[in-house]
């Protein structure tokens, strides 16, 4: 049995996943098409105490977002809104808002999985399960999935881990759900860990 599915994404982490920049994440929110979340300590808005997850405008911390990275790294937000709550809320005290970080701007596993389905980001296949024109799982596209996760984010720290997480991989491109058996990946990841020289890796 596999982990959850990813509660968050960052969105330079999500910005690499979808080859594009921060400043096109920011546009897709600004439409509706999805929303950054933050977390914040205790703040007033009005009589009203909130802390925790919260949506935030790009629009408001524009410079944040620009598509050369030029921009700051932090800003100061003055309206915020609950998820879930249909209106935005200004922030009273502390007066100057509240700083947050790029680094620390997110969107929700949920939304970032159906963005990638209604845009067909990588490709989906109806058929189901991952499976390709011949029947089979998308091996070749298993492949293209390692070389990004070696090249953007170094290796595992298990092979565990890895299997885990191409069967997520395979998952989240299934109609329902599906994915391929440990031993089968394992077998088909058995000549990269040895290319990589991924000794004794740990169960």
């Amino acid at each position: 049995m596999g982990l959850p599915q990813r509660v968050f994404y960052h969105v330079h982490e999500t910005a690499a996943r979808w080859g594009c920049t921060v400043c096109d994440i920011a546009g897709w929110t600004t439409m509706g098409m999805l929303k950054i979340v933050t977390g914040i300590p205790p703040v007033l808005c009005g009589e009203e105490r909130v802390a925790g997850l919260i949506s935030v405008d790009p629009t408001d911390i524009l410079p944040m977002f620009r598509r050369y990275g030029t921009g700051p790294q932090e800003a100061r937000v003055l309206r915020i809104k609950q998820l879930g709550a249909p209106d935005w809320l200004y922030i009273t005290a502390p007066e100057d808002g509240v700083l947050v970080s790029i680094g620390d701007m997110m969107i929700l596993g949920q939304d970032v999985h159906n963005f990638e389905m209604t845009n067909d980001l990588f490709g989906r296949v109806a058929g189901g399960a991952g499976l390709d024109n011949g029947g089979d799982y998308d091996w070749a596209g298993m492949n293209v999935e390692i070389t990004r996760r070696v090249f953007e984010e170094g290796l595992p720290k298990s092979q565990g881990e890895w299997i885990r997480e191409l069967q997520d991989w395979f998952s989240l491109r299934s109609e329902d759900g599906s994915f391929p058996d440990e031993k089968t990946i394992r077998l088909r990841l058995a000549p990269v860990l040895k290319a990589l020289k991924f000794k004794h890796p740990k169960r």
